[in-house]
């Protein structure tokens, strides 16, 4: 789950993740497949979490291991990034932006 303001929130299953990639020194984005039904080929929705700056060896780990179960969750939810609350899966997470396929 990712939550980025007040009513603006997105939760993914493990299987619509197509990967994890280093966008700058700050900023790790995940891809996942289309959640609005984009047809195929470059069609996803992204999610850019502000990191720590060089920590994205370790935030992708972390997440790799909760995606895993090798971490607890909530209920079966899984919090990488929650803005209002200031809840993040990894210490070096320090916001996110949701961006959906269009």
């Amino acid at each position: 789950m990712f939550i980025d303001a007040a009513d603006d929130a997105a939760t993914y299953p493990a299987s619509s993740l197509l990967g994890m990639t280093c966008a700058s020194d700050s900023v790790l984005e995940l891809q996942f497949k289309s959640s609005i039904g984009g047809g195929v080929g470059a069609e996803h929705d992204s999610v850019h979490l502000a990191i720590t700056a060089d920590t994205e060896k370790a935030v992708m780990s972390e997440i790799a291991r909760a995606i895993n179960g090798q971490r607890n969750t909530d209920d079966g939810l899984l919090v990488i990034a929650d803005d209002v609350n200031s809840i993040y899966l990894h210490a070096n997470i320090t916001g996110c932006d949701i961006n959906l396929d269009t």
